[in-house]
């Protein structure tokens, strides 16, 4: 049984265009996510999905030098892109992240495939029902689903969000992990210019001490320099 990460990426993003090979700490924010999601001990394989346009070759030659698994397909339909990535390695699991958030956290990640596998769920996710930051997303499911969504799913926001077709049928089993503190109202992603600037003070005040720090770090960090979540405070959450 495997559990495949998706890391969706690509550089022409309209908020904030080239945001993923944005610089923290010297490499491009799309590796400092990538160097976290390695770190998750229950998360078999990770491929990064991108597209075939010539805008985002910079990523692919980011995986190339990182030795990472990369697929590219439609720039459009994410989810012909993220099926096509998944149904070369033919998984059990799938999991599902977007290249926008950098402070991943691979102990939610665990946690996540952990409750996924133990209750035999069809999808799961902290993102139904959240009371993480925003930036800590995360969904995983079965292979046989992501399927289903592909044959089956039909409008535009279903083709360009992957899993909306998944969570619509009440008949699909679900997982649903919580934090113990209710977070939401935090934001961590990065879709502004003010989010980038967050997550790289988070970046340049922990990093260097603890490369591995995690979610807990930087809430701690958070309560002794509020401060810095106010950086970014009054944007709208993606």
């Amino acid at each position: 049984m495997t559990v495949q990460c998706i890391l969706q990426a690509r550089f022409s993003s309209t908020r904030l265009p080239g945001k993923v090979l944005k610089p923290i700490l010297g490499e491009p924010m799309l590796a400092r996510q990538i160097e976290r999601i390695a770190r998750a001990a229950r998360v078999d394989a990770l491929t990064v999905a991108t597209s075939d346009q010539a805008s985002d070759d910079g990523i692919a030659a980011l995986c190339e030098r990182l030795g990472v698994d990369c697929y590219r397909g439609s720039l459009d339909d994410v989810l012909d892109r993220f099926y096509q990535a998944a149904r070369h390695s033919g998984p059990s699991h799938v999991m599902r992240l977007t290249g926008d958030c950098p402070l991943t956290d691979p102990a939610i990640l665990d946690a996540l495939v952990e409750l996924h596998l133990t209750g035999d769920f069809d999808y799961s996710s902290n993102v139904e029902e959240r009371t993480y930051p925003d930036g800590l997303d995360a969904e995983v499911f079965r292979y046989d689903l992501l399927v289903q969504a592909w044959q089956g799913a039909m409008s535009p926001y279903e083709r360009e969000h992957v899993t909306p077709f998944m969570r619509e049928a009440e008949s699909r089993s679900r997982g649903v992990l919580k934090d113990r503190v209710d977070r939401s109202n935090l934001r961590w992603t990065v879709d502004f210019p003010e989010d980038f600037a967050f997550v790289s003070r988070v970046f340049e005040e922990l990093y260097p001490g603890d490369p591995e720090f995690g979610a807990e770090d930087v809430h701690r960090l958070l309560l002794a320099h509020p401060e810095f979540a106010a950086v970014n405070a009054n944007r709208v959450a993606s």
